[in-house]
């Protein structure tokens, strides 16, 4: 009896101290945005504490249905935080979303859907730290949930990117070092404990860095010079299309047709883990919502169907190959699969997208799951790369982990 109960309370903290995942949208659900006034992106989930910030999705069924959405606080590690509601939100959720709209003028009826907080419900988010959204159906069902990140501006945050000191990875990664600088009366006698930090590449969350400790503390100034354990692989640029002409081709759509709704066909890509770097300029993984001719890009522009085509010769050894970037939260999901066709020779995908301009790459997922960005792109230390460091703090005897500083860097200033 006691190795049972044993078990049942060792299977229950398991349980609850496993990081709390994204759910991805159904494939009716497209284009989900996040936005904010400071925001250059959609997608991007950090926003300063007090600023307003917006969700909006599409419901490709076109139905007007109804949605409602629920926030909650974490722990640093993506665990519920120990808060009842009322001390980090103002005002109340669980409520439908009433901001919408239907296409107009397009092919493809849609239905635009738009949250910001604050609002007459949610007044106000009073906490800097983790949140997750979740929007349900009026059945009650979870639909999709996205993380995002509130953070303040109170200590100072310093970001240099190096080469790696490896001589084996000297070309292939980038090492973020950094040093953090709290104000005097911020007093922080145990560091390692009191002090976590995140590392963040191209806003992608699901590979970030987590919970390096300081190596070296002077009074209120936190120094972390880590080589591997700092190191992200330096990829290479993203790929891109533009769709926001329907029916011109143009430097990345070799032909298009219309059908039931447009379809664009890319040219094929190649493999570029073999070939030398090109600098190609980039918008790191994101993408932006355009229409040529449209007054209002959200419920104007039309979704087309975007063929790609990759021809890769090296075996996968039963793995897969998926579409990768920001405009789908860097999910690995049926509809971003590529399939072989033994017709072409080439790897290929047919998947909807919104009118714009998008970043992506391919990356190969191998039968254990594990994802290899730079499989087919390479990994190159010039490659041009955003990063951003979230430092998290926990005063002694409080109940939850608070954001006091996010830096930010770019590789287009690497060194060794």
């Amino acid at each position: 009896m006691k190795n049972l109960l044993l078990f049942i309370f060792l299977a229950h903290t398991i349980t609850y101290s496993q990081e709390t995942q994204e759910l991805a949208p159904p494939d009716y659900i497209r284009t989900v945005k996040f936005l904010g006034s400071s925001n250059q992106f959609p997608g991007t989930p950090i926003f300063p504490l007090g600023e307003s910030l917006s969700i909006s999705f599409d419901d490709i069924d076109g139905d007007e249905a109804d949605y409602y959405y629920k926030i909650s606080y974490y722990d640093f590690d993506w665990t519920p935080a120990k808060l009842p509601k009322n001390e980090y939100m103002e005002g109340f959720d669980d409520v439908r979303i009433v901001d919408y709209e239907n296409s107009f003028n397009a092919l493809k009826i849609y239905s635009h859907y738009r949250l910001t907080i604050p609002n007459s419900d949610t007044k106000a988010l009073k906490k800097s730290g983790n949140y997750i959204l979740e929007i349900y159906n009026d059945k009650g069902e979870l639909v999709f949930s996205r993380k995002f990140i509130i953070y303040e501006n109170i200590a100072t945050v310093q970001v240099t990117l190096k080469r790696s000191r490896n001589l084996k990875y000297i070309d292939s990664k980038q090492s973020v070092q950094f040093t953090i600088n709290t104000p005097k009366d911020l007093l922080i006698r145990d560091p390692k404990n009191m002090l976590k930090t995140v590392v963040i590449q191209n806003n992608n969350l699901n590979t970030a860095i987590k919970d390096l400790t300081p190596q070296y503390t002077l009074g209120n100034e936190f120094i972390y010079r880590y080589d591997e354990e700092s190191s992200f692989w330096g990829g290479n640029e993203h790929l891109n299309f533009d769709s926001k002409e329907l029916r011109a081709a143009n430097i990345t759509v070799k032909k298009t047709a219309l059908e039931d709704i447009y379809h664009h066909y890319l040219y094929t890509n190649g493999t570029r883990s073999e070939r030398p770097y090109t600098y190609f300029p980039d918008i790191n993984g994101h993408f932006i919502i355009r229409q040529l001719n449209a007054n209002d890009n959200d419920i104007e522009a039309e979704y087309v169907w975007m063929h790609f085509s990759l021809e890769y010769l090296e075996d996968l050894q039963k793995g897969n190959i998926y579409l990768y970037g920001n405009f789908n939260n860097y999910a690995i999901t049926e509809n971003n699969k590529l399939t072989y066709n033994k017709k072409t020779g080439f790897y290929e995908l047919r998947r909807l997208f919104k009118q714009g301009f998008y970043n992506y790459k391919y990356v190969v997922v191998t039968k254990d799951g594990a994802i290899n960005t730079g499989a087919i792109s390479g990994n190159f230390d010039e490659t041009e790369n955003e990063y951003s460091v979230l430092t998290y703090y926990r005063a002694p005897g409080e109940r939850y982990d608070r954001i006091i500083g996010i830096g930010s860097g770019n590789s287009s200033t690497i060194r060794n």
